[in-house]
């Protein structure tokens, strides 16, 4: 397939993505909560600008369709947006954690294990049918974990809580389909908005003080910006033409520039064991996205 704009979307969206720990590092001694508070009230910020001016026509579509809706269904979207802005909101303060305050590989090593333990999700809870190649996949991506756990077990249990949270949030996503989803996202930051506000402290976040912080405004906005909306408009736009199966292999850009990052940029070391473990799990990858399927028959 000849390369169009949507893959150079896609593209450009991981790309992204995959130095977001950069800015992320450059915010280290501010809490994550207090990181997380002004990125979801930015970000939700830009989306309202958004939604009210350039997108007013799809926002009262999707508001009718809401509306026309069965009683069921309404209840279903209602229940998968609610947990789905829990879910994401929950993600953001974790891999800020993570990224921050343990490794940028334990941040890279969740996105990398995310789409595996998102289709070992979808086969619990939505019954989705796996390959004998994806169930190998799995069996050796808990042989990666069982190695890097070793070594720094919590650390293992933080991507795997960071991981699991993202696959949770795309599992309820799925449930969606047919809506828009910039429109949803806007809701469900506008919910997590309405808990953060006034539960800030327990956050460890302090808004007057952070309103007074011209260097963390500045470094929220960029992450609001260039780190959460661009990005996703580029990853809306790119689903709109591409495959989801094109667009979850260039997904895998974004961990493999965050592990080349925590090596060559922030100088960051891994143990033979921990190579090991790194070596299988893209090994893992790889097989999960291959075509290959055990005990099939030669036409």
């Amino acid at each position: 397939m000849k390369p169009s704009r949507h893959h150079l979307a896609a593209l450009s969206a991981f790309l992204i993505w995959g130095f977001f720990p950069i800015p992320l590092r450059l915010m280290a001694g501010y809490s994550s909560g207090q990181i997380l508070f002004f990125r979801v009230l930015l970000s939700l910020a830009l989306l309202l600008l958004i939604n009210l001016t350039a997108r007013r026509a799809t926002v009262r579509a999707t508001g009718r369709q809401w509306q026309r809706a069965g009683a069921p269904e309404r209840r279903r979207v209602l229940v998968s947006t609610v947990v789905g802005g829990a879910l994401l909101t929950s993600n953001w303060l974790l891999f800020i954690y993570v990224v921050n305050k343990v490794s940028v590989q334990a941040g890279s090593f969740a996105y990398l294990i995310c789409p595996i333990l998102t289709a070992l999700l979808g086969f619990v809870v939505l019954g989705e049918k796996l390959r004998p190649n994806q169930w190998l996949a799995i069996g050796l991506s808990a042989v990666s974990c069982a190695l890097l756990g070793t070594g720094a077990w919590k650390n293992v249990l933080m991507s795997l809580v960071v991981a699991f949270t993202y696959a949770a949030y795309l599992i309820t996503q799925r449930k969606l389909q047919g809506y828009d989803r910039l429109v949803l996202l806007t809701v469900q930051l506008l919910l997590a908005a309405l808990v953060i506000l006034p539960t800030a402290r327990l956050l460890g976040a302090d808004p007057v003080a952070g309103l007074q912080d011209h260097y963390l405004l500045l470094m929220a906005g960029v992450l609001s910006l260039g780190f959460t909306v661009i990005p996703l408009f580029l990853n809306l736009f790119a689903l709109n033409a591409l495959p989801s199966g094109t667009v979850g292999i260039l997904m895998y850009l974004n961990p493999i520039i965050s592990f080349v990052l925590a090596f060559l940029y922030f100088g960051e070391q891994a143990t033979l064991q921990e190579g090991l473990a790194y070596g299988v799990i893209l090994l893992s990858v790889g097989l999960y996205n291959s075509g290959w399927n055990v005990g099939r028959r030669a036409a």
